[in-house]
């Protein structure tokens, strides 16, 4: 079985890797950047005040200040640290942007910078691998955090990003639950509309690497034994590998629910631009950080 810490080891057998970290002079941030050099999954291009960075580097991880595998470099404030980790990556010094102690908004509108962001064109969507308890998986769930509404076209691309992360993780071809309240069609209901869209762009070779197969409601998309019951003929139904949630309300109430309620374990990555991007929160724990990092490591192209 794959496990987020499988996802560690794995990290740190690669080569190289290097993070920019925009405004990194943040106790959480430091943590994070502490524990993965410890654990040799990347070295690390930090973004801020140079002095107020190497104080608090001086007072709370005095270990890392003559560490070969960060790099500190000045910044006046929050949108030069964004503009500055962004232009790390476009010009090839770094290979994965962090978000540290700055607005996401700074981060994002850097990263669709017309002259030195990231952009590709494609849809950016949140991608979470949550290893639940008791599930013999990780489970990939999207878009919890980007996309508000997604239309059919976004959730596609919604769809692509999530299995390029699933390939990355080594789980080879995913399989790909399209969500919705039911797993009939029904006409006035979109979420099961364009499900049954998606299965038939898959079946086309619009969408690859993946099955697709929905609409299914959470319960037969996760169980086997719910999907009997509810007679859905199907050799994939309770075996997903990724849930597609229909709107960010479902994506945030499920990724929260599976942290609080299940105690899960996540880490999570920004898909769909030239690199990834890790955009942790305050509220994650160090070891969903450094998860986060792994997860974003492992999809570097």
């Amino acid at each position: 079985m794959v496990t987020l810490d499988l996802l560690i080891t794995r990290a740190a057998s690669k080569k190289g890797p290097v993070v920019a970290v925009a405004s990194a002079a943040d106790r959480a941030v430091l943590e994070a950047v502490s524990g993965a050099i410890a654990k040799g999954i990347a070295s690390f291009l930090l973004y801020d005040d140079e002095n107020r960075l190497k104080m608090l580097i001086k007072t709370e991880f005095p270990h890392l200040l003559e560490d070969e595998n960060i790099s500190i470099h000045h910044a006046d404030d929050g949108v030069q640290a964004a503009n500055l980790s962004v232009k790390a990556v476009s010009s090839g010094w770094a290979h994965v942007v962090m978000k540290g102690n700055v607005a996401t908004s700074i981060i994002l509108k850097a990263v669709l910078n017309g002259e030195y962001g990231l952009r590709t064109g494609k849809v950016l969507s949140h991608v979470a691998a949550f290893e639940v308890p008791g599930y013999d998986r990780l489970l990939f769930v999207t878009d919890a955090a980007m996309n508000i509404a997604p239309d059919l076209e976004a959730k596609a691309q919604i769809i692509r990003n999530a299995v390029a992360t699933a390939h990355a993780c080594g789980v080879k071809e995913p399989i790909v639950a399209p969500l919705a309240a039911i797993e009939t069609i029904n006409p006035i209901m979109t979420p099961t509309t364009d499900a049954a869209s998606l299965v038939v762009m898959n079946r086309r070779g619009q969408i690859t690497g993946c099955i697709v197969d929905g609409p299914l409601a959470l319960d037969n998309a996760v169980s086997e034994q719910a999907a009997i019951q509810k007679g859905i003929t199907s050799d994939t139904a309770g075996k997903a590998d990724i849930l597609v949630v229909p709107n960010i309300e479902a994506g945030n109430i499920l990724y929260k629910s599976l942290m609080y309620f299940a105690n899960a374990k996540v880490g999570a990555v920004i898909q769909g631009a030239k690199a990834p991007i890790v955009l942790t929160s305050r509220a994650d724990s160090a070891e969903s950080k450094l998860y986060s990092l792994a997860l974003a490591i492992l999809s570097v192209k």
